[in-house]
């Protein structure tokens, strides 16, 4: 059942041109405004760039925040509509449902996590120590972080500006204090600690781990087990408060 929603979902989006436009293209195109932002930068002989240090968290960042939007956005949809509420009518129980919703958005985080990582590495000559493909793996992790809790949130949700309104509540404070603005050690003692229990904080450390060690470390298969952690929790959550009946 969770295999026939998958390709249910996989479907409605083939149809759906804005959507995967939206999943696919725009994260690429917003890494270009990235990158040229620091395009022409005055760097000591041999300093990093900056970009290479923002556009490797912005490869997480963007993934997670265009997932949620998208996600939480067609799951009201669905509820709205009344299809959730006939899907829940028949067999398919609670975590079938979102595990399938989670597994085709899923897919599509990781093509876009491979298209942004591909447009950072080979058009703009992103420099650092770590693998593509371990980059491409925190930034799927944080496309389904994304998906999950675009999941969650839209059971709280009656409509979609009330889903787009989660975005400041869940996704901008995680932006704000995961490290990509003030360096977490010099924030405020309360905000330090609320970020050290926030998932995206730990892809900042984990992208930070690809960039300066050629290897993968230790370090960054613990953050990407907890950001995994992070995805089956909120799964688990969101079926537990998805309702049967459309209020």
């Amino acid at each position: 059942m969770m295999l026939a929603t998958t390709v249910r979902v996989l479907e409605q989006l083939r149809h759906d041109h804005r959507s995967v436009a939206l999943i696919l293209v725009v994260p690429a195109l917003l890494l270009a405004v990235v990158y040229f932002l620091f395009e022409n930068e005055t760097l000591p002989p041999g300093a990093p760039r900056t970009f290479d240090r923002v556009g490797l968290t912005m490869l997480a960042i963007f993934p997670f925040v265009v997932m949620f939007l998208v996600t939480s956005v067609t799951m009201l949809r669905e509820r709205t509509s009344g299809t959730l509420e006939r899907l829940l009518t028949t067999p398919l129980h609670k975590a079938d449902l979102l595990f399938g919703y989670a597994a085709a958005f899923s897919i599509m985080a990781a093509l876009q996590s491979i298209v942004a990582t591909a447009v950072a590495y080979w058009i703009f000559g992103l420099e650092i120590q770590g693998a593509a493909g371990l980059v491409v793996m925190i930034a799927v992790l944080n496309g389904v972080l994304g998906v999950a809790l675009g999941l969650l949130c839209s059971a709280f949700a009656r409509t979609e500006f009330q889903a787009v309104q989660f975005m400041p509540v869940v996704v901008v404070p995680q932006i704000l204090l995961c490290g990509l603005f003030v360096a977490r050690e010099q924030m405020n003692g309360f905000l330090e600690a609320v970020s050290d229990v926030l998932p995206l904080t730990f892809s900042v450390d984990a992208l930070q781990e690809i960039a300066a060690n050629a290897d993968a470390t230790t370090a960054l298969w613990q953050d990407a087990g907890i950001m995994a952690a992070f995805v089956v929790g909120v799964l688990v959550l969101a079926s537990l408060t998805l309702r049967r009946q459309t209020s």
